[in-house]
C-alpha cells in the first residue's frame, strides 16, 4: 500500500470514530475561548463529569493550536475516569482514546494515532452494544454532556441523554443533566415545555437531593409556571457557599433564580457581598456586573441611577480586561448601558460603531447585528435601521436564540405595519440554515 493510501485509509478510520473531532466538525474561534475559560472556573474537586471536562478541554486546547496542552488535558481525562468509574478501563475511554488518535494524527506521529485506534477497537470488542447502530451508554451521555456545554444541536441532547439512561438507569448525573438540559431550553424559549418536566424534576431532585443547580433550576422553571417561590429562592440562596472553592454553577444559578424571580435587588447584593469576600475572582466579578445590567437593561422602567450606570460602566470595564479573549458580550452590554445614560449617548454610539467596523466571525456579527437592531429601535426609534440589522442578524446561517429573535422582531413588525413588502420578501426567501 503506498503512503498516499495509507494515509487516506488512517484519516478514513479516522472520521469514523466518536468523539469531539468528529462530533464538533467547523467551531468558531469566539465559541472555543468562551468555552475554554468557561471551563477553567467550573471547579473540579468532587466533580462526576470531571473526565468529560478534561477531554473537552483538550479538544479546545488543539483547535487554539495547543497541542502540548491538549495532549496533558486528554491524560488528565484518561486518570480521571480511572479514578471517577473506579476502573482501569472501559467504554468510557472510547471517546478519550479517539481523541488521542486524532490528536497524534495532527501533531504528525501517524504511528501513536494506530496504536490509539487499536485500543479504540479492542475496547469496542470487549465492551460490544446491542447493535451496530447504538452507541455504548457511556459515549451517548459523554456527548449529550459535550453538546448541551457547548450548546449546540440542542435538539439532540435529549435524545442522547434519554438514550443513555435507559441504558443506565443507574447513572445519576446523566439523569439530572438531562432535567437540567430539558429545563433550560424551556426557559429560554428554544423549545415547548415538556408535559411531564415537573414530575422528571421532582424524580431528579430525589435522586440528587444536594445538586443546589438542580435546585435551582426547579425553583426558576415553577417561577415560569406562575408559581410563587420567592420564599424558596431565599432559602437556596443561603445554600450557596461564597468563596472560591463553590461551584461556578451554583452561584451563577442563584443569580439567575434571583432574576426570573423578579428579585434584581437581591441578585446584586449577593454579587456583591461574593466579590468583596473574594475580591481575586474574576469570575465573581463577571456575575457582578451581570447583575448591574440585568437592573439597567431589563428592571429600569422608573429610570436608572446614574451612580448605578456609573458603578456598572466602572466594572464593566474591568470585567473586559479580566477576559481579554472572550469578552465581546461584555462590550455589547457596556454599549447597551451607556445606551441608558442621557449623558452618555455618545459613548454608546461610539462602541457600537467601533463593534461594527470590528472584523468578526459570522455568530459575533449576528449577535451584534440583532443587539445593534434593538438598540436602532428603542433606543434611536429607528425602525429602517433597526429592520435593516435584524435582517443582516437573521441572513447568517447559524442557528441561534439571536437568529430567531431576529426573525420573531421582523415579524412583529410587519405584523404592525400596512406597508411591509420588504420583510415579507426577506422572510419567504430566509431558509433554515
Amino acid at each position: 500500500m503506498s503512503a498516499d493510501q495509507t494515509q487516506t485509509t488512517l484519516r478514513s478510520k479516522l472520521e469514523a470514530l466518536e468523539c469531539h473531532f468528529t462530533w464538533i466538525l467547523d467551531p468558531s474561534k469566539i465559541s472555543l475561548l468562551l468555552h475554554h475559560d468557561k471551563l477553567v472556573e467550573i471547579h473540579t474537586e468532587g466533580n462526576s463529569w470531571l473526565g468529560h471536562i478534561y477531554n473537552l478541554r483538550g479538544f479546545i486546547q488543539c483547535k487554539l493550536d495547543s497541542t502540548e496542552d491538549a495532549l496533558s488535558f486528554f491524560l488528565q481525562a484518561a486518570e480521571a475516569f480511572r479514578q471517577v468509574r473506579g476502573a482501569d478501563e472501559g467504554p468510557w475511554l472510547v471517546v478519550n482514546y479517539g481523541n488521542l488518535a486524532w490528536l497524534h494524527h495532527l501533531m504528525g506521529d501517524q504511528a501513536e494515532s494506530e496504536a490509539y485506534l487499536s485500543k479504540v477497537d479492542a475496547l469496542k470488542k470487549k465492551y460490544p452494544t446491542p447493535s451496530e447502530d447504538e452507541l455504548h451508554a457511556e459515549l451517548y451521555a459523554e456527548k449529550a454532556w459535550t453538546l448541551m456545554m457547548l450548546d449546540i444541536e440542542r435538539e439532540l441532547v435529549s435524545d442522547y441523554f434519554q438514550k443513555a439512561i435507559r441504558m443506565q438507569p443507574d447513572m445519576v448525573e446523566w439523569n439530572t443533566s438531562h432535567v437540567i438540559g430539558l429545563a433550560s431550553a424551556f426557559i429560554r424559549g428554544s423549545r415547548e415545555m415538556e408535559a411531564d418536566i415537573l414530575d422528571k424534576m421532582r424524580d431528579a431532585k430525589e435522586q440528587d437531593p444536594e445538586n443546589l443547580y438542580l435546585a435551582a433550576y426547579d425553583i426558576r422553571l415553577r417561577a415560569k409556571e406562575g408559581q410563587d417561590v420567592k420564599d424558596e429562592a431565599h432559602e437556596l440562596a443561603k445554600r450557596v457557599p461564597i468563596n472560591p472553592v463553590s461551584s461556578y454553577s451554583a452561584m451563577r444559578a442563584i443569580l439567575y433564580v434571583y432574576r426570573t424571580c423578579g428579585l434584581i435587588d437581591e441578585a446584586i447584593d449577593l454579587a456583591a457581598k461574593a466579590v468583596e469576600n473574594n475580591p481575586e475572582e474574576r469570575y465573581l466579578k463577571k456575575f457582578a456586573a451581570l447583575t448591574l445590567k440585568w437592573k439597567i437593561i431589563f428592571f429600569s422602567e422608573s429610570g436608572v441611577d446614574e451612580s448605578m450606570i456609573d458603578r456598572a460602566v466602572s466594572l464593566h470595564k474591568e470585567v473586559i480586561s479580566l477576559y481579554p479573549d472572550s469578552s465581546f458580550v461584555e462590550e455589547m452590554d457596556l454599549a447597551n448601558i451607556y445606551a441608558k445614560s442621557k449623558g452618555r449617548q455618545n459613548e454608546a454610539k461610539c462602541l457600537f460603531q467601533e463593534l461594527l467596523e470590528r472584523k468578526l466571525e459570522p455568530a459575533e456579527k449576528q449577535v451584534l447585528y440583532y443587539h445593534y437592531a434593538r438598540y436602532m429601535r428603542i433606543n434611536c426609534k429607528n425602525c429602517r435601521e433597526s429592520i435593516k440589522y435584524n435582517m443582516k442578524a437573521a441572513a447568517i446561517p447559524i442557528k441561534s436564540l439571536y437568529r430567531e429573535n431576529s426573525i420573531k422582531a421582523l415579524v412583529r413588525i410587519k405584523n404592525k405595519s400596512q406597508n411591509c413588502r420588504e420583510i415579507d420578501e426577506f422572510l419567504e426567501n430566509l431558509h433554515e440554515p
